[in-house]
């Protein structure tokens, strides 16, 4: 249960003002229809972090305990830094519109979370946790969590989310954990 909460509170902090919720509330912009969109931001963030989560585990194999806390801590300590720093669109990234509402949302997203913050965080919290299912059902919920309203709700909720707050409280939450897996937090873990 811990890796599901600490991955679905991550992420959805890390995705408020992250390019993908940007590309939400464009897709909501252009298309009007929530349903399919919805449906695609579902089915691409949860293909694209099962993916990472697999990466996220493979590395942690691979690498051994002691390897595995030094590039997990400092991981965290660099996606604090990135938390940091706004995110802006490519338009070309929403630019799928011939494949209908839903195809566009789920090829955009998917995309367009390639080497994304949250999909970095997803390889960490795979490596961190042995628990795969639930950092990807947690990641997966998480930009749920931020991306819906985007879409539900678009420019109504968008001028009032205070994202220079959201993004700090986001770094300072990567900082922790990043000191903690860097102090042996995670050693009765096998970190």
């Amino acid at each position: 249960m811990d890796a599901f909460l600490v991955a679905t509170g991550i992420v959805a902090l890390a995705e408020i003002g992250d390019k993908t919720q940007l590309l939400a509330f464009l897709l909501a912009a252009r298309f009007r229809r929530p349903l399919p969109i919805i449906l695609g931001i579902f089915i691409a963030t949860l293909l694209n972090h099962a993916f990472a989560a697999a990466v996220g585990a493979l590395v942690s194999e691979l690498l051994g305990p002691s390897v595995m806390r030094w590039v997990l801590g400092l991981s965290f300590l660099g996606m604090a830094i990135w938390a940091m720093i706004p995110d802006q669109i490519d338009e070309t990234e929403a630019s799928f519109a011939k494949f209908g509402v839903f195809m566009t949302t789920l090829l955009a997203f998917f995309v367009a979370e390639m080497g994304d913050k949250t999909q970095v965080a997803t390889v960490a919290l795979a490596a961190r946790y042995t628990e795969i299912a639930a950092v990807v059902a947690g990641t997966t919920l998480g930009m749920m969590i931020a991306n819906v309203p985007a879409v539900l709700f678009g420019e109504r909720i968008a001028n009032k989310v205070p994202l220079a707050l959201v993004h700090g409280i986001a770094a300072v939450i990567f900082m922790g954990l990043g000191m903690a897996t860097l102090m042996g937090a995670g050693q009765g873990f096998g970190f």
